[in-house]
């Protein structure tokens, strides 16, 4: 689709907002009543891509810390990818035009094959996706679930992770963070909370500058998320040990991974 035509549909999203605000305003007595006048009509289709080209098609972010609250409001912006003999999870990072952007480890995308890989939603949808591209640098990898794939009506009603870049350099060690992957029931979500102990801890077996926490993570939450107390995404989660170690690739990397595989 051309820029202008994307920027046309924004417009239009915009009018359609105040003309419904604009509607339900008071009328004066003696004033004549008539409804605003909508320079271009919208579809369904065109709320969509406004709604995701705008970027609000994100989950609630509170205003106080509360890890519960906080998981009530991101838990259905994870999902399961499922590959067969394998699965692991993944967060739902971006909604664009084409769809839905999930976000995971490249190590996860390693076992994908598209003839066999599906993601599963919280809601109980399933669609198959295709990639996008991994990130060289760190363990990152996206996926695309087209929004044919799953139909307007269902993919209208998905959100995405909070992300904000400038989130992560506020973090402090000692900080309540929890971890969302996929358990190893197909419905099944594992909420466990952490402690930060370091936003950029060098680990040999990721070669790279990670999130370092004291918390559980079991095998197939790869991918999942890591957030902290307001429902905001610091990282994903890449690995852990017996030792309740956790460790996952942090929010800006993950940001730039995004942008360099999709010049978004």
């Amino acid at each position: 689709m051309a820029k202008g035509g994307k920027i046309n549909k924004i417009s239009a999203v915009i009018l359609f907002f105040l003309g419904c605000f604009f509607q339900v305003l008071p009328v004066r007595a003696g004033e004549l009543s008539q409804p605003p006048h909508l320079i271009q009509s919208v579809s369904a289709e065109d709320i969509y891509e406004g709604m995701a080209a705008l970027g609000l098609a994100h989950c609630p972010v509170l205003e106080e810390p509360d890890l519960e609250a906080a998981l009530e409001n991101v838990k259905d912006s994870v999902v399961r990818i499922d590959m067969g003999k394998a699965y692991g999870s993944g967060v739902i990072f971006r909604m664009t035009a084409e769809g839905a952007v999930i976000a995971t480890n490249r190590h996860v995308l390693a076992y994908w094959r598209e003839e066999t890989g599906v993601i599963r939603f919280p809601e109980g949808y399933y669609a198959g996706a295709r990639v996008l591209g991994s990130s060289e640098s760190c363990d990152v990898g996206f996926l695309l679930v087209e929004k044919e794939a799953l139909g307007l009506p269902a993919i209208s009603g998905l959100r995405t992770v909070f992300v904000d870049e400038g989130v992560y350099a506020g973090l402090r060690e000692g900080e309540a963070v929890f971890v969302l992957g996929a358990g190893r029931e197909e419905d099944e979500t594992i909420f466990q909370e952490a402690l930060l102990e370091d936003t950029g801890k060098y680990i040999e077996t990721f070669g790279g500058e990670m999130l370092y926490g004291r918390g559980f993570a079991r095998e197939g939450m790869s991918g999942g998320g890591i957030f902290d107390s307001y429902g905001r995404l610091i990282g994903l989660l890449a690995g852990g040990t017996d030792q309740n170690e956790i460790a996952g690739v942090p929010v800006d990397q993950a940001v730039k991974a995004y942008r360099e595989i999709t010049g978004d």
